[in-house]
């Protein structure tokens, strides 16, 4: 666990948390008994290492034990969902299940009751990043950007860049922000309303999308502190977001700046005729 993914334990002040109901209870007990097996917890580690799957005798190679076993541990991981299997030619290829990715996080900290907002923000930002308010001249940045977001799949739901108008429409002013190298606009961060009724004037939702060839820099890590930061200073009292779960990279970056995975949206939409899962995210101001 890294010190970014680290759960921060409830006060001991805090109100009292409800028991866990006997199904959830029953359903973490079978996926921590499956995981006591050091064995099957390296190879469910193989596997989530390569989403696109891996053959049954990559894993007996990479673990350097009989076939007979590496099918016997495949079998139980796919009881309890951990992965799924199917037949390419003669050989079984055992993907991972990319719920499991949040699942098995949410689960630890149901247990142990830690589901309380996280801290805000990461420290070890990039000197060569400058994030500030977008501007007018910045938008065929951002909407190349989108695009360039869009055509990775991990991104939105959105196929189609939407109208630089409709976004100026729907992004709170006030919570627009670019990312520079050396110039260059290299990301972009925004806030929209979640709901027009007043009750819900302090939710907004998140949407952070960085250049390709760019990720990997920090660029969201520094858009996301400063949005969520700003966000602090001007009263929102919650940020949301929905992410694919194979987007590990995106949940991860979120957990750093304040997110909680609240949970999981089954097949809640169809990306180019496929139905998805999402991940709902949400981050609650400490000023509030």
């Amino acid at each position: 666990m890294t010190s970014l993914d680290m759960p921060v334990v409830r006060d001991a002040t805090a109100p009292r948390v409800d028991a866990l109901a006997v199904d959830d209870a029953t359903t973490y007990a079978e996926w921590f008994a499956c995981l006591a097996d050091p064995t099957r917890v390296r190879l469910l580690h193989l596997v989530a290492s390569r989403p696109t799957g891996i053959t049954v005798g990559e894993l007996t190679a990479a673990l350097d034990i009989r076939q007979p076993t590496v099918s016997h541990h495949v079998r139980k991981l796919a009881d309890v969902g951990f992965v799924t299997t199917h037949k390419s030619g003669t050989s079984t290829i055992v993907v991972v299940n990319p719920t499991c990715c949040t699942g098995l996080p949410h689960a630890a900290d149901a247990v142990m009751g830690v589901l309380s907002p996280r801290p805000c923000c990461p420290s070890d930002l990039p000197a060569d990043v400058a994030v500030r308010a977008m501007r007018d001249d910045d938008w065929d940045a951002v909407l190349r950007i989108y695009d360039e977001g869009i055509a990775t799949g991990l991104a939105t739901f959105t196929t189609e860049v939407p109208e630089r108008a409709t976004l100026d429409a729907h992004w709170l002013p006030d919570h627009r922000w670019v990312a520079e190298i050396d110039g260059a606009v290299v990301g972009w961060a925004a806030l929209a309303p979640t709901s027009a009724r007043d009750c819900y004037a302090g939710v907004a939702e998140n949407s952070v999308y960085v250049a390709d060839g760019m990720r990997g820099r920090g660029v969201g890590k520094s858009l996301l502190r400063t949005q969520v930061m700003a966000a602090d200073k001007a009263g929102l009292w919650t940020l949301q977001t929905a992410i694919f779960p194979e987007n590990r990279a995106s949940i991860a970056l979120h957990h750093s700046a304040g997110y909680r995975t609240v949970g999981l949206r089954e097949r809640i939409a169809q990306l180019n005729g496929v139905w998805r899962d999402t991940v709902l995210l949400e981050r609650r101001s400490e000023n509030s």
